[in-house]
């Protein structure tokens, strides 16, 4: 679709701009940031109050990047009208996509240069870290074959956003870091200590579950839309039935990987009271199951990533605090 030159685009607002990014699911990005840096404190005893800040600068500004520009090219990409004009943000309001894209670019911009500056600071293999995570921020809606289109967005999604952030959050802060890139001459060496990372993802889990959970919920609620609009996702192949008989037990799944964390004394026993969110979780998950509605039961997806991941990491932060008032008591 081509832009009208002598169409009229309304200015973009601050409340339109909260709504563009999706303001209240940027807290979504923040606990993972917030998570790894704790359990760097926790683990290792080590923390970087200038790298964590790059990061936290780098973090938010891909994480406002993602979100406004997948509002964008699901504007123009959209093949049913009805969804472009009333539905999507930027066609809904009359706002200017040509914008909204230059105001994204100036966000992926600052995650850019927070990332090298990361790089200079830290290790060369970041470089690789972090383009990794970069490229599917832009790839997941960008190109011919969105990576958002495709069965794989759940784990994409869940991968990049929980253990991606975890491990960049925890890798800024530590020293050696979990991966290292070394340059001699015209040779390179990658080295990496496997425990640790396989340690961080298994940390990580639960939020790599339910951040997925998050954009299975959404492809559940839009499954008609996406197919009008040719998305073919995951719950497309597995059909709504299957996809909701799943829909539950991947909250469960992330519990049990808390419960196992805690038994297998990589965090404090204390963080084992996230379970007393699991009944309104529960709650939640049989609200999304009787009624999948965007604008209803959605929420209740991000609202269980926030109860369970952000209780874990309140547990987790509490835990610090009395550790450095009474040592040695965990």
């Amino acid at each position: 679709m081509k832009e009208s030159t002598h169409q009229s685009f309304r200015p973009l607002t601050w409340p339109l701009f909260f709504e563009l990014i999706r303001l209240p699911a940027k807290l979504c990005s923040f606990l993972p940031y917030l998570f790894g840096i704790l359990y760097a404190w926790w683990g290792f005893h080590q923390f970087n109050w200038v790298n964590s800040l790059v990061y936290f600068v780098g973090q938010m500004s891909i994480a406002l990047f993602v979100t406004g520009f997948n509002n964008v090219q699901d504007y123009y990409k959209a093949k049913d009208e009805h969804y472009r004009q009333t539905q999507n943000i930027i066609g809904r309001e009359h706002l200017a996509p040509h914008r909204i894209l230059a105001l994204m670019g100036l966000f992926l911009t600052i995650a850019v240069g927070a990332g090298l500056v990361l790089v200079w600071r830290t290790n060369l293999s970041l470089l690789l870290i972090g383009g990794a995570a970069i490229f599917v921020a832009i790839f997941y809606t960008f190109g011919p074959v969105p990576l958002s289109r495709i069965p794989s967005g759940e784990l994409l999604s869940g991968t990049v956003e929980g253990f991606g952030a975890v491990f960049i959050a925890v890798f800024v802060n530590i020293v050696p870091q979990p991966i290292m890139l070394t340059l001699t001459g015209s040779r390179f060496v990658l080295s990496g200590n496997v425990p640790l990372v396989l340690e961080l993802f298994f940390l990580a889990l639960p939020i790599v579950i339910l951040d997925g959970t998050i954009m299975f919920a959404d492809n559940i609620c839009d499954l008609k839309q996406d197919q009008r609009n040719q998305r073919f996702t995951l719950p497309y192949y597995l059909g709504k039935k299957r996809a909701l008989a799943i829909y539950p037990w991947l909250p469960a799944a992330a519990y049990l990987a808390i419960v196992l964390a805690v038994g297998l004394r990589m965090l404090p026993v204390p963080v084992l009271l996230v379970a007393f969110m699991w009944p309104r979780v529960r709650r939640n998950i049989d609200a999304f199951l009787a009624v999948q509605d965007k604008a209803k039961t959605f929420n209740t997806a991000v609202a269980n990533l926030l109860l369970t991941f952000g209780s874990e990491t309140a547990l987790l932060l509490l835990c610090i605090l009395i550790d450095l008032a009474v040592p040695g008591l965990f």
